[in-house]
């Protein structure tokens, strides 16, 4: 039996998609997710999984830690699992304690799924979790993480562990009919609204390109992103931007309709590990602009184009290059990013790459 422990199954972000993901293509004959805080209905629909059991800890708050770590070491001494595997900083921590707890000799792997780019960009929260879980490093049995760089920079930061490797995100193919050799004119972010993602360089960078280009098209959905959140409104107004000259969607359940939507997607992130949402937006065929944080740069490939990190000026030149491909150009980059999401990210090949790292 497997257990998983992440730290919020409610969050609709890279992580919980990917243990969706792999839950929904599980075998296991009874599998349970641990969640610190919460299990949203999104993730549940997602995994689509009837032998997976769901326990929501209810850890809101840092006072509420503790006891949601006794009672998860209580579940692993009832439930004896065959392996633990633990997702994210919080829950590398909390899982690991409580296995201690419960003296389960099971062994316990750690998932991690944020590269170290630029720390700042992360809550305070989360840097006290990534120096807390550098000290219990060398204790899981094995260390998985989602992109090369991830593995480097917390190598580097101090993280030591002798099996660790990268298996990157794994993604299902929607079916599409051939890429058509059209022009860009609908581009599209997505991100929640985080420092993190960096949205006021996405800004700056569509006023600079509206100038050149009046005719194209911005769009931006996730969680937050939208005209009832007045930080967003507030950095669209300090760019210099109109109100409406981003179509400010906040978070949807449709994403396959957006990714079909748009013609090319970008990513202004600070600090990634691997961005689920370059993969997903490539596996529908759409060029991508990138900052080359965490393996995104990698993972475009030659279907996207890549720029520092916080420099708006370069993300709006590589916009305007997607804006001005030919048509014949343009379905090039197309079908080279649909193919390489089938020939290195497809989910059935990322599933035997976990199984095999956990069970061997």
């Amino acid at each position: 039996m497997m257990m998983h422990v992440i730290t919020n199954f409610t969050a609709s972000a890279g992580a919980e998609t990917m243990l969706a993901r792999l839950l929904r293509g599980a075998t296991d004959e009874r599998i349970i997710v641990v969640s610190l805080i919460g299990v949203s209905d999104r993730n549940r629909n997602l995994a689509n999984n009837p032998r997976v059991i769901y326990v929501p800890l209810a850890a809101g708050s840092l006072a509420a830690l503790p006891g949601a770590v006794l009672r998860l070491a209580q579940l692993i001494r009832k439930e004896r699992p065959d392996a633990i595997l633990c997702w994210m900083y919080h829950a590398m921590i909390a899982g690991m304690i409580a296995a201690r707890m419960a003296r389960c000799e099971a062994p316990v792997y750690w998932n991690i799924r944020q590269s170290l780019d630029d720390p700042a960009s992360l809550t305070r929260s989360s840097r006290l979790a990534i120096a807390g879980a550098k000290l219990l490093s060398n204790q899981p049995a094995g260390i998985i993480y989602n992109s090369t760089r991830a593995l480097e920079l917390h190598r580097a930061y101090g993280y030591v562990n002798r099996n660790m490797v990268v298996i990157p995100n794994g993604f299902e193919l929607p079916r599409i009919g051939p890429p058509e050799a059209t022009t860009a004119r609908r581009i599209g972010i997505v991100g929640r609204f985080h420092p993190q993602k960096d949205h006021g360089t996405f800004f700056k960078a569509v006023a600079a390109v509206r100038d050149t280009h009046p005719h194209a098209l911005f769009s931006a959905a996730g969680n937050g992103v939208s005209r009832d959140n007045r930080a967003v409104v507030d950095l669209m107004a300090e760019a210099g931007l109109p109100e409406h000259a981003v179509d400010l969607k906040g978070e949807i359940s449709d994403m396959p309709s957006y990714y079909r939507s748009i013609d090319a997607l970008v990513l202004s992130s600070r600090t990634e590990g691997f961005p689920n949402v370059i993969a997903e937006a490539m596996s529908y065929a759409k060029p991508i602009v990138t900052t080359d944080v965490g393996d995104a740069a990698a993972v475009a490939g030659k279907a996207g184009i890549a720029v520092p990190a916080r420099n708006p000026e370069a993300l709006a030149k590589a916009i305007r290059e997607i804006l001005d491909l030919s048509p014949t150009e343009y379905a090039r980059y197309a079908r080279t990013a649909r193919e390489r999401v089938e020939n290195e990210y497809a989910i059935n090949a990322i599933r035997e790459k976990y199984a095999e790292f956990l069970m061997h």
